[in-house]
């Protein structure tokens, strides 16, 4: 790939057509017009437009402590009814 080809890569569940901006080792930047973001820079790895491996997963935060926060809110409340 080199600057300035036209690339189709996956965005959102779809596929969407980018001109090649910059070209790195492992990364390419893509510019691409999207209806209310014209000439967005969107980054992908060769490997993933190539399809030799798997896309990477985004990774989901843990969501620390909100079992507890919720049991807390709960308690507050049962102590409000009772007085």
């Amino acid at each position: 790939m080199n600057v300035g080809d036209r690339v189709t890569f996956q965005f959102g569940g779809k596929e969407k057509e980018g001109v090649v901006m910059k070209v790195f080792p492992k990364k390419i930047y893509l510019r691409a017009d999207f209806p209310h973001h014209p000439g967005k820079i969107v980054v992908r790895t060769i490997a993933e437009l190539e399809g030799k491996g798997p896309a990477p997963n985004k990774k989901r935060r843990k969501e620390k402590g909100k079992k507890e926060k919720i049991q807390i809110r709960a308690e507050k409340k049962t102590e409000e009814e009772k007085e």
